[in-house]
């Protein structure tokens, strides 16, 4: 069994990036689209998931719009202009981070 520590430290990059890719989501939405993505890999409990949208929308990088459907009313969450500028921020970290344990684990990688 894998482990989801690792991606712990990534979701808020998870969310704006998705955000970025699909305008706006759902929270159901979000976690559906990463468990597709990652081929069932990573799931992302509620539990998880709706502390750091609300933590993200307390920051004003996330804007939120209600709308019925099917006689219920959703939550869609949509990047701010500030949270689209944090979207390219925190990939760019994250492609550092990557790139700095890519070198870490395989020699092949390694800076001369």
């Amino acid at each position: 069994m894998k482990s989801t520590n690792l991606y712990k430290g990534s979701l808020t990059t998870i969310i704006l990036k998705l955000l970025n890719e699909n305008d706006k989501m759902y929270g159901y939405e979000i976690t559906q689209k990463v468990k597709e993505i990652t081929k069932g890999e990573l799931n992302i409990t509620e539990g998880a998931l709706y502390p750091s949208l609300h933590k993200l929308e307390a920051e004003g990088l996330l804007d939120v719009e209600f709308a019925k459907v099917n006689n219920r009313t959703r939550k869609y969450y949509k990047l701010t202009e500030l949270g689209t500028q944090e979207t390219v921020n925190k990939l760019a970290e994250l492609e550092d981070y990557i790139r700095t344990m890519r070198a870490l684990v395989n020699p092949k990688f390694r800076l001369q």
